[in-house]
């Protein structure tokens, strides 16, 4: 691979993975209105629930996986030649696909009463039900929103463009928070629905539009069903539509089973899964997205245990994210505080969401190391292999899902969705070891056992002092609440430098090593001086 490539594929990491950053801090933003707005309330869990039948609608057309599935097809006319080809391939997956959805909306509204009430079985409040389809029915054209720019940015990423797709997910949640502040006092948790159809509009599809357009955009309506290339993106996308992903069937899960929890549940629970997400976003996430493309090629050039080893590198990498999750579980009262406590979330709101995102924090590793097992099974176009195990995953999970809710109530509900991500990554990595013959696997597994250990120890010590800052300060509200996180955070940190080396925490050291050498490096030319 040469330099130059591999400095645009930097270039292009650096890119999506800012946009994954700045994504999470305004979707925190996003549900910090949202708190505010709402609390922790049964009208936040009606707002909650009335993304889940739009969730599956988007599943089913697998409109989060055409970056995997489409880019093949479209790049393989373009290095051929026949760029003409390429948009015929765009056209037929966009006619068929995209009617096959809108028919799909359209029954969905009519039975939307129906199919609200078999999804959120639990809420039986005939206010709450009526709400949760008023703001179904206004959520669900987004997802054709959603398909079409998933297509539209497909097309700007084969052509090695990144800059307008990245600004998506930040147009959309600003449409959120806008439909939220603009119409939330007139139509209550409706304005926010409003902006979730308004940021779709506009940051998945009017936008990407434009940056397809700049592409090269040709588009010419086409239903032929017998076509090659739509039976090539059916067999890349058909174990993608079928298949439950962890975080597909935890959205679907949580919703589902905190319906019978009591009113503000499933709202507690969505809050504390945000912030368990800017963790895993912000660590595994930028991984995955940033080491997706060397992955296939390497593959591409039949360098199978290279890329192995590469993938067996990055899940060392990626243990850091127990001592981080270790730190959130001790620090958890307080983040919710800083994150949430303004308007009508109130006292109870706190213990709610503190509750659950306590144990939600044991799977944030598992969530983190999946997205880059798995993104090993789609560099070496495997997509039936990861979607079967994923599904026997999510089957396997559902009696510990039924067995929190009743012995444990909200805690348990997010014990379970922690121990279904342990249960499918630990499934997927030695599944994935069984095919490769990697032999960096047991240095893998021994890394995590030697950091889990590690970081029972380190988070010991840190509530230790998060426990003395809280006798000696006495904190009340956010700011109080942010001195205790910033000097319990202090003295974790300092601890973690100790203790990296022993942990074998490589993600550490690696990026303790760049730091070091670009300190080195600055500070010699000032010394020659």
């Amino acid at each position: 691979m040469g330099a130059s490539m591999f400095r645009k594929i930097g270039f292009a990491s650096l890119i999506m993975m800012a946009s994954v950053f700045a994504s999470r801090v305004i979707g925190l933003v996003r549900e910090m209105v949202i708190a505010s707005a709402g609390g922790a309330s049964g009208h936040v869990d009606a707002y909650q629930i009335a993304f889940v039948l739009p969730e599956i609608l988007n599943h089913v057309v697998a409109s989060g996986f055409l970056s995997i599935t489409f880019i093949p097809i479209f790049t393989r006319y373009l290095a051929a030649g026949d760029e003409e080809g390429g948009w015929r391939a765009f056209s037929l997956v966009m006619t068929v696909f995209g009617t096959f959805l809108v028919v799909m909306i359209a029954v969905a509204e009519i039975f939307a009463w129906d199919l609200v009430r078999l999804l959120a079985p639990g809420i039986t409040d005939p206010v709450l039900l009526g709400a949760a389809t008023h703001m179904t029915r206004i959520i669900l054209p987004a997802q054709f929103f959603f398909f079409a720019g998933g297509l539209f940015m497909a097309v700007q990423f084969a052509r090695e463009r990144f800059a307008i797709a990245a600004l998506a997910p930040l147009v959309y949640n600003l449409g959120i928070i806008c439909g939220g502040l603009l119409l939330g006092g007139r139509l209550g948790m409706a304005g926010f629905a409003w902006g979730v159809l308004g940021g779709a509009f506009f940051g998945n599809f009017a936008l990407q539009w434009i940056g397809a357009r700049r592409a090269g955009l040709r588009f010419t309506p086409v239903f032929d069903l017998g076509h090659s290339d739509l039976r090539t993106y059916v067999r890349l996308t058909l174990p993608l539509m079928l298949g439950l992903t962890m975080l597909f069937s935890t959205e679907i899960f949580l919703k589902f089973f905190g319906s019978y929890l009591a009113e503000g549940g499933i709202a507690g629970l969505n809050y504390a899964l945000r912030i368990m997400f800017i963790l895993v976003a912000l660590v595994g996430q930028a991984v995955g997205v940033a080491s997706f493309p060397f992955m296939a090629r390497l593959v591409v050039e039949d360098r199978i245990e290279e890329m192995s080893r590469l993938l067996d590198t990055l899940l060392r990498h990626l243990a850091l994210v127990m001592p981080l999750s270790a730190l959130f579980m001790v620090l958890r009262r307080e983040i919710v505080v800083i994150c949430y406590q303004r308007g009508r979330f109130d006292a109870g709101a706190v213990d709610l969401t503190t509750e659950a995102l306590g144990w939600l924090m044991i799977g944030a590793v598992a969530f983190a190391a999946q997205t880059v097992v798995v993104r090993g099974f789609y560099a070496m176009q495997n997509t039936l292999l990861p979607s079967v195990l994923g599904t026997v995953a999510v089957l396997l999970s559902l009696p510990l899902y039924i067995i929190g809710l009743k012995a444990g109530g909200i805690a348990g509900v997010a014990l379970a969705c922690s121990l279904a991500a342990v249960i499918q990554a630990v499934l997927l990595y030695a599944i994935w070891n069984r095919r490769t013959g990697s032999p960096g696997g047991l240095t893998v597994w021994r890394t995590y056992l030697k950091t889990a250990m590690g970081s029972v120890v380190l988070g010991g010590l840190a509530w230790g002092v998060r426990q003395a800052l809280i006798v000696w300060i006495e904190p009340a509200g956010a700011a109080g609440s942010l001195v205790v996180a910033a000097g319990t955070g202090a003295v974790f940190c300092l601890l973690l430098v100790v203790a990296a080396r022993r942990l074998g925490i490589e993600g550490f050291d690696a990026v303790a090593g760049r730091l070091r050498a670009r300190w080195v490096r600055r500070a010699q030319p000032s010394s020659q001086g």
